[in-house]
């Protein structure tokens, strides 16, 4: 091992690889913050350019710098506009926007930033230490225990439902399940629910859902109701405030960062699981945990809210290069391109890869952490830039919203039809934000339904029937967990509410 990081260090740090670093972060950063584009279409993009290369160290260092650096990015549109950039910064958009919008849009991307830092950073030095003993681990993992991950993840939506809207979160999942089903089902490549149009055979696109349920909803509201542009005391929710997190908001995250940096990183391992779910299940966990007085604060401008699904996502993002790297397996979409590409390059990944190319394996684990320190230098000191988009006025930010987020319909599906769907689901969405309606549920059902059903489809085939659950322990544990997840924050939401009512009756 020290022999390997002696000879990823002296590659890294060459400069020919040093600035493929900078230009990747570079790169992915921009992107990310472009809602609609994300790393899957640059790097796809992109790799006949890391081909041209020539040395698969320096193109495979570009590559994940786009790729780490887009998820570190993407958080800037969720906070700024509630518009987010890529799937693993959903969670991101539920306390930091109304951070955002209570004037506080400088602090809010300074704890994004240091979050991403120190998931990145600590996700690098996991992936270090244990890359070769988590590739077995990660093996271990079969269908059924991806469907059961899969309910782990639907369990998050307790973290959203609030105190009395478990019902209302669940029938939201359950919508976001349905319309995860239309399009080519998992056991049959036949169109399931697409009315006979074309256009919906490959289902709704992820990014126009996204776009529906958070960014038009937004705009419809700032037109509706022009206080909302305004913060709580009556000021512009642009004005660039203190920037600097104070200590007691600090000794508040430390934990946080350091427990989803590890849950985040482990999730990503899982070849299938990858960011979204572990930003996910980062927010559900910590809102869980958190005292009851702190628990009210999630979804109205928490800094543990932000700070967690922040930190998961990148660690989660480091994570995923274990399966990609030691196993040849694709723990994401993103990381799919990624193996295109280095099969491209002539490289095989694979447990003999650390063997065959030290100076890849070693060179790319090094390179993120030397990425995730350039993207902290990077944007510090841009914060202040970057959040002056709220000083825009309302007149000017409507449309600018409007326009970034039919553009990222558009680009998502390359089709017409996307922003059709687009209006349609955003004048549901804001109907169902009035009715006090829970929206993250949706999405999380609809993101994770069609990995659910592959999964579950698969299980049921080789085990032939749900007998998969009793004989794979692991799966039943999961399963377990999961229930666990639902029953415990509605039992303490209902002594709550028991304990007001006793209050009130005294």
């Amino acid at each position: 091992m020290l022999e390997g990081l002696m000879i990823g260090l002296s590659t890294a740090f060459s400069v020919t690889n040093l600035l493929m670093v900078i230009g990747g972060c570079l790169i992915g950063t921009f992107i990310g913050m472009l809602p609609g584009l994300g790393p899957m279409s640059i790097i796809a993009i992109m790799i006949p350019v890391a081909i041209t290369i020539g040395d698969p160290s320096a193109a495979l260092i570009l590559l994940a710098g786009v790729y780490y650096g887009a998820i570190f990015g993407g958080s800037t549109s969720s906070i700024l506009i509630n518009a987010p950039g890529v799937a693993g910064t959903v969670a991101t958009s539920f306390d930091g926007y109304p951070m955002a919008r209570k004037g506080q849009a400088g602090k809010a991307l300074t704890i994004a930033a240091i979050a991403s830092f120190a998931g990145g950073s600590i996700g690098a030095l996991l992936l270090m230490i244990f890359a070769p003993a988590l590739s077995t681990v990660a093996l271990l993992f079969h269908s059924a225990e991806y469907f059961a991950l899969m309910v782990v993840g639907l369990s998050a939506i307790a973290a959203f439902a609030g105190t009395g809207n478990v019902a209302k979160a669940l029938l939201m999942t359950l919508l976001g399940l349905i319309m995860a089903t239309v399009g080519e089902g998992a056991l049959y490549n036949m169109p399931r629910f697409t009315m006979g149009l074309m256009d919906l055979q490959s289902g709704f696109g992820f990014i126009t859902l996204a776009m529906a349920m958070f960014a038009l909803p937004e705009a419809m509201y700032l037109v509706l109701n022009p206080a909302r542009s305004k913060s709580a005391d009556g000021s512009s929710s642009g004005e660039i405030k203190d920037l600097r997190i104070t200590r007691e908001e600090a000794r508040k995250i430390a934990p946080v960062i350091g427990r989803q940096s590890i849950q985040g990183f482990f999730i990503g391992v899982l070849p299938g699981a990858g960011a979204t779910i572990a930003s996910f299940l980062g927010y559900a966990v910590e809102r869980n945990i958190a005292p009851r007085e702190e628990q009210e604060e999630f979804g109205k401008g928490s800094i543990k809210g932000l700070a967690a699904p922040e930190t998961a996502n990148n660690a989660a993002c480091t994570g995923s290069f274990v399966p990609l790297l030691t196993l040849g397996i694709p723990g994401s979409g993103t990381t799919a391109i990624l193996l295109g590409a280095l099969i491209a390059l002539n490289v095989t990944p694979g447990p003999r890869l650390m063997v065959d190319e030290p100076q890849i394996f070693w060179a790319v684990i090094i390179s993120m952490y030397i990425g995730n320190l350039v993207l902290l230098i990077l944007n510090l000191p841009l914060i202040p830039y970057i959040a002056k988009i709220l000083a825009v006025p309302r007149n000017y930010l409507i449309p600018f919203i409007l326009f970034f987020t039919l553009m990222g319909a558009y680009i998502g599906q390359n089709n017409a039809t996307e922003l059709l769907i687009l209006v349609g689901f955003g004048f549901v969405a804001t109907i169902l934000r009035f009715a006090d309606y829970p929206l993250a549920p949706l999405l999380i059902g609809f993101i994770l339904g069609s990995m659910l059903e592959d999964n579950f489809s698969r299980a049921m085939q080789l085990y032939d029937g749900l007998g998969f659950i009793l004989e794979r322990p692991m799966t039943l544990g999961l399963l377990v967990l999961a229930l666990l997840l639902v029953v415990v924050p509605s039992y303490r939401a209902r002594r709550a509410r028991l304990r007001a009512e006793g209050v009130a009756d005294d």
